[in-house]
């Protein structure tokens, strides 16, 4: 598959693109990335893309020609705009664009967008979560690694993709242990060891149920 991402700073992302499972993923070509730079498409000698918002109020907005521009060869794709004010990203999220042969990923900057270019170019709004970042290149590299590791040969055991948090029961994932069975006077449980396969079951189940229920009540409520 193949991410789009419009930002005005393409060298955020030549570390997390180089490392671990997504480097490896666009090395053999499993996914692929391309930069699309708003700056690329603005007048003047500053290549300006910001501008005082209509109104009046702090900051500055990105301005809409040049968003437009960037965005209009990509129509055929599925863009994305990572706001604060989005959709909280969720599991689904990604997995449904891994599905996907093209997503664009519009990362805001300054005080947001222009609201014609939120109305009319773009096809989802999402947010990383309840905060308030410089821009969106976090969340971007957020969903493209995400989305890699769902991708087909990216990860080694494909099966670690379904028996984790937010899958199955909708929970999240029971503790893990390994080797030494006694660290610094601490124990693994003893079911682990037990070879008894339906209580190992059993106990992690549990554990999902009052994980979920201390950390993350509102999954229960889902």
């Amino acid at each position: 598959m193949r991410f789009h991402l419009v930002t005005l700073f393409p060298e955020y992302f030549t570390s997390p693109l180089e490392v671990s499972f997504v480097g490896k993923a666009i090395a053999a070509g499993d996914l692929e990335v391309e930069f699309h730079n708003p700056r690329d498409h603005a007048d003047g000698v500053h290549r300006q893309v910001d501008d005082a918002p209509f109104g009046g109020g702090a900051g500055m907005v990105m301005m809409p020609e040049p968003l437009a521009l960037t965005l209009d060869p990509l129509a055929s794709t599925h863009r994305v705009l990572l706001t604060p004010s989005g959709a909280p990203l969720r599991q689904d999220h990604l997995d449904r664009y891994a599905t996907m042969s093209e997503v664009t990923l519009v990362c805001g900057r300054y005080e947001g967008i222009d609201q014609r270019i939120a109305d009319h170019f773009i096809d989802e709004e999402i947010s990383l979560g309840d905060f308030v970042l410089l821009g969106g290149e976090v969340a971007a590299a957020a969903i493209i690694e995400g989305v890699a590791r769902l991708l087909p040969g990216v990860i080694g055991n494909p099966e670690s993709t379904e028996a984790e948090s937010f899958r199955g029961d909708g929970l999240l994932e029971e503790p893990h242990y390994t080797r030494p069975a006694s660290f610094r006077g601490w124990d693994v449980p003893e079911v682990l060891m037990s070879g008894n396969h339906a209580k190992i079951a059993e106990w992690r189940a549990e554990q999902r149920r009052e994980r979920t229920a201390l950390r993350r009540p509102d999954l229960l409520d889902d």
